[in-house]
């Protein structure tokens, strides 16, 4: 496959342009600074001439607290980023794989969130990225859309690597125990976005990670298998008194993802210990040197 990859600079494009690399595809990295995908004319500039068989848009406006206080900004990069590049990929005779969120969804739920839920966003990030869904979805029929969670891995800031870097300065660690859902690692998820494309079935999925557990529990869990001892304050969502609201429980039902390209993801404990080890930042094991 020939794919362009919006928002290559980011978190998961890194390991979105690894994973297809590795695997035979050639890809060309698009990063804001080589097409803004709010701009349309130099977006279509960037891509059509690459003649991509898939485009993958990743780029968004994902700061959740940011995007509450500048919502035309959110909208404008969410929304028609996202239309941007689904009319360049029809434009290109592409297919467009586009990334969204469980902030689409306003978790009250009480079982993981399926595809076909209605979607209830609660606040600006998940209202502009559900329009750059439903944009996604009018212009283009040869889509893929993958909603996913709790993304972590190298390249880029994280939580898993933010409490870890807090831990060892020494800082005093508070998270939040009252929201739920399902720490997914980047390369797990590439992987997953690669044999979605192809596989060619269009469509929406969730794909994260198997398994749910609350911020305070990935926290506790990830400075276990770094091997730091530290003391990790349990401290409600009211009183952490961010600006924009956040779902309870996001956690995404991933069976159709799994279906489609053949294999399941991984637990979230197993991909921040792979991540851990990636990294460098795993405990060696009782009895080993760490040296």
């Amino acid at each position: 496959m020939r794919v362009a990859v919006t928002g290559a600079g980011g978190l998961l494009g890194a390991a979105v342009l690894d994973d297809l690399q590795a695997h035979g595809h050639v890809a060309l990295a698009l990063p804001r600074a080589a097409a803004d995908v709010t701009d349309h004319d130099a977006l279509r500039a960037a891509i059509v001439p690459f003649r991509p068989d898939w485009v993958f848009h990743l780029a968004a406006f994902t700061r959740v607290d940011a995007c509450e206080s500048d919502p035309d900004r959110a909208f404008l990069v969410n929304g028609l980023g996202a239309r941007n590049a689904a009319l360049v990929a029809a434009a290109a005779g592409a297919a467009v794989l586009a990334v969204s969120t469980d902030y689409v969804f306003d978790g009250r739920a009480s079982r993981p969130w399926r595809e076909h839920d209605p979607a209830a966003p609660l606040g600006v990030y998940g209202r502009s990225k559900w329009a750059g869904e439903q944009a996604v979805r009018e212009v283009h029929p040869r889509h893929v859309v993958v909603r996913t969670a709790w993304l972590f891995g190298r390249g880029g800031p994280n939580f898993v690597d933010t409490i870890l870097a807090r831990a060892r300065a020494g800082q005093p660690l508070a998270v939040v125990g009252d929201q739920r859902g399902a720490p997914t690692w980047t390369r797990h998820l590439a992987q997953a976005l690669r044999l979605l494309a192809e596989r060619a079935q269009f469509g929406t999925y969730h794909c994260t990670s198997a398994g749910e557990c609350t911020w305070h529990e990935l926290a506790e869990y990830a400075l276990a298998r770094a091997g730091i001892a530290a003391p990790v304050e349990r401290i409600t969502t009211e009183r952490l008194g961010r600006p924009a609201p956040r779902p309870a429980y996001s956690v995404l039902d991933g069976g159709w993802c799994a279906h489609v390209t053949g294999r399941a993801m991984p637990h979230w404990k197993d991909a921040v210990d792979a991540h851990l080890a990636e990294i460098g930042a795993a405990a060696p094991a009782p009895g080993k040197d760490p040296s």
